[in-house]
């Protein structure tokens, strides 16, 4: 990124601003106005929330905090710097565009190759492969097992060589694995394939959320979070579609359709791997290459796509995107003891809808559909998913809430276990249990808002990358558990295992509500020890306390 042009001066900065052009923050002569010079009628606490920056002692410790830690973005930083409403949307758009699409296309990429498994299954794979359903089972838990292993790891890598390197490598590997998927003998590959595919893709969510983090502020990025999920369920339409065709190869070669599935979706990632080299910058101060000269923003466009992060959140800039999370970090950040209540949901709340998912298309064969029917089956609840996720995102985003709308999902499911459980006709009925499993698989995933709440709530980069991984961990640690709930002795009805299925989704909507009360009591705590200080100690804490993180007293949990 070049330094800002001589150009940009007081009149396009805004009034309040002296701008040396070409200067690092320490030789920015920057006209700070008081609280009450700048407005009459705003608040001066909401005019701290909207900056807290204004308050010359605060913008001074995080001017040395982004100095010391050599924030990649630090020459822009400015207490000072306006912008319109027009401004900010017209660059959202921008990041939109370019920085959400493009997180969404190489999500697809991931789903394409851990979710055509349930698609390959439709075509036979496990007859072909002398399998059963609990090999099938085995598969997913040797998968999830791995991916949960790898998440950390990969985070750690991410951050020290940055996830514009380190995700589109991660794509290229696990494509290579996936293709090798088309020559599958038995038991052993298919197990050998799983394995390396959750070591490569573990991890790749959260360097994602991380990567995404440097672009947008904690109340967007659960929005941004609801596209790049709903890119999931695009993926099942997309590839259903694409299975409906390559099935129909079954023959070709001698092959099975699911050798080309395998083959013909893992070549679709691999392009896309190789693609991403060239379409993600390492921050927004770093979007000018070789192969980009003009950049994505001009000079005050970066400025405020910066500026407007620190503001959400000054802890974004306490590390540079290049450095690597030390130990004590790490153990620092593992052990606190806040962010377990979401950890705890993470294990828990996708646990009663995943059986259900996973045997979807083996419960539609089951019933009497045939393989290529079955596919096709699986859009709807797909096209349904997308709709309540993007619905129950904004809804949290517009109340500022995010324990009662995630407790939508568990609400929504907990019916539909009750009449999987208690339904006498759920395996003679072929078109009520496709409508029952499509109403339950429509779920409001909540899933998006607990990554960004979490992500919130860890007000810190390092903290922030070791708690994005441990969340996924957490999510995969509940996979690894929903897929032993259903067994080859309990179908086709599966009474045990909905049975446990129904008392997990009673335990996740308590497990929301003991969150809810744990975080407004924890802020009460926290705000009783600050409103116990003086102003002149609240100072000296905010300039010399060394406590990073959620474990600051002058930080709220958000809930």
């Amino acid at each position: 990124m070049s330094k800002p042009s001589p150009e940009l001066g007081p009149a396009q900065y805004g009034d309040e601003k002296k701008y040396i052009a070409g200067a690092d923050i320490k030789d920015t002569v920057v006209s700070s106005p008081t609280l009450s010079e700048r407005s009459n009628t705003e608040d001066e606490d909401e005019l701290l929330a909207k900056n807290p920056f204004l308050d010359p002692v605060v913008a001074e410790r995080w001017r040395q905090t982004y100095e010391d830690a050599t924030y990649e973005s630090r020459h822009v930083f400015d207490p000072t710097l306006t912008w319109t409403e027009e401004e900010e949307k017209a660059i959202i758009r921008k990041l939109d565009w370019r920085v959400c699409l493009w997180a969404c296309v190489m999500f697809f990429s991931l789903q394409v190759d851990r979710g055509n498994l349930a698609q390959a299954v439709a075509d036979n794979l496990l007859q072909d492969l002398g399998m059963t359903t609990d090999d099938y089972n085995y598969g997913n838990v040797v998968f999830y097992i791995s991916f949960l292993l790898a998440e950390l790891p990969s985070q750690l890598v991410s951050k020290k060589i940055g996830p514009d390197r380190w995700i589109p490598m991660q794509i290229m590997l696990w494509s290579v694995v996936a293709i090798s998927q088309c020559a599958l003998t038995g038991r052993s590959t298919f197990l050998a394939t799983r394995c390396l595919l959750g070591l490569l893709e573990g991890g790749f969510i959260p360097d994602i959320v991380l990567w995404l983090s440097y672009f947008y502020t904690s109340r967007e990025l659960p929005v941004r979070l609801s596209y790049f999920w709903t890119s999931l369920s695009l993926t099942t339409i997309i590839t259903s579609l694409l299975a409906f065709a390559l099935l129909r190869l079954r023959g070709v070669n001698g092959w099975g359709g699911w050798r080309w599935l395998f083959l013909v979706e893992g070549l679709i990632t691999l392009t896309i791997g190789i693609v991403s080299f060239f379409m993600m910058p390492a921050s927004a101060v770093q979007t000018k290459t070789w192969f980009r000269p003009k950049g994505w923003f001009t000079d005050r466009e970066t400025a405020i796509v910066v500026n407007r992060v620190l503001r959400d959140d000054p802890s974004k800039g306490d590390m540079h995107n290049r450095q690597a999370i030390t130990p004590r970090r790490l153990w620092e950040s593992m052990k606190d003891y806040d962010l377990w209540p979401l950890y705890a949901i993470g294990v828990i709340a996708y646990m009663p809808q995943g059986p259900p998912f996973v045997y979807l298309t083996l419960t539609l064969r089951n019933i009497g559909f045939d393989a290529l029917t079955t596919n096709l089956l699986t859009i709807p609840a797909s096209v349904l998913h997308i709709i309540s996720l993007i619905i129950i995102t904004r809804i949290a985003r517009r109340f500022n809430e995010r324990t009662f709308v995630s407790m939508l999902q568990p609400l929504w499911t907990l019916p539909c276990i009750i009449a999987l459980r208690f339904w006498p006709n759920v395996v003679k009925d072929q078109w009520g249990t496709f409508a029952l499993t499509t109403v339950l698989l429509s779920y409001p995933y909540c899933h998006a808002i607990l990554v960004g709440w979490t992500s919130q709530n860890s007000n810190n980069v390092g903290a922030r990358s070791v708690s994005a991984s441990l969340y996924n961990m957490a999510v995969q640690l509940g996979n690894v558990f929903s897929t032993l709930i259903y067994k080859e002795a309990d179908k086709p009805l599966y009474h045990d295992g909905n049975t446990k299925l129904l008392i997990i989704n009673i335990l996740s909507i308590a497990l929301f509500l003991f969150t809810k009360a744990y975080y407004i009591f924890r802020n009460k705590q926290k705000k009783a020890a600050w409103d116990a200080l003086s102003t002149d100690e609240k100072n000296h804490y905010t300039s010399t306390t060394k406590l990073q993180g959620s474990r600051r007293l002058d930080f709220r949990f958000a809930h």
